[in-house]
């Protein structure tokens, strides 16, 4: 199903899912939104066109955040009359995703508390990664390229021990460069393989290398 609606002067195509950017309404991150200046529903191979509005068809979204367009500059210019005039202008948008179309007067779901909306995005940031280990504790510092920094993510992440990071998977590592916002770092300089030397009793690279240099 498919709806056009019209807001801010524009007319937009939607559909349940999409992201669109239109100009700017009141309301913070997490509102719901309804349009009710409905012109078209689509529904498989039938089409209702309202005229000028679809009676009892409605669009819900939620507001996903309050930005602003990329500048456009305006500039003017006389002839021999040394005038120049040079004026920028950010247009202010809201950035919102559809969550319904509803025909026949049907009412909106009601939107759930913010708090609510927390409670059930923690569960999900929990499992982003629960490496299997006997629930010790390694300094994984020892590993060359973790800084106090990248130490905090991966533990974060419950990468806490040598044989966990070890055996990262493909999706591990990107979960993890993702999380860090390093992307390429696990590989660049051998976490994996660093760990599995610290398994096997090896000294840490970065000491050798020190000690080398001294």
């Amino acid at each position: 199903m498919y709806a056009v609606i019209k807001t801010g002067g524009k007319q937009y195509r939607v559909a349940a899912n999409d992201k669109i950017s239109i100009e700017k309404l009141d309301g913070a991150a997490g509102d719901q939104v309804t349009f009710t200046d409905v012109l078209m529903v689509g529904n498989g191979g039938t089409v209702e066109i309202g005229a000028p509005f679809v009676a009892g068809a409605t669009v819900v979204a939620e507001i996903a955040k309050q930005e602003k367009s990329d500048t456009v500059y305006i500039f003017k210019k006389r002839r021999r009359k040394h005038y120049r005039r040079r004026n920028g202008h950010r247009q202010l948008l809201t950035s919102v995703t559809i969550t319904e179309i509803l025909t026949g007067g049907a009412k909106p779901a009601a939107a759930k508390p913010k708090a609510e909306k927390k409670a059930e995005a923690a569960p999900a940031a929990q499992t982003l990664a629960a490496p299997a280990g006997d629930g010790k504790s390694d300094d994984i510092s020892l590993i060359g390229g973790v800084g106090p920094k990248m130490e905090k993510g991966l533990r974060e992440l419950g990468f806490n021990t040598f044989a966990a990071i070890a055996n990262m998977s493909a999706a591990d590592v990107e979960k993890v460069e993702a999380h860090l916002k390093q992307k390429g770092r696990v590989a660049r300089e051998e976490w994996i393989e660093q760990a599995k030397e610290l398994l096997a009793g090896k000294p840490p690279r970065a000491k050798t290398d020190r000690a080398r240099a001294e």
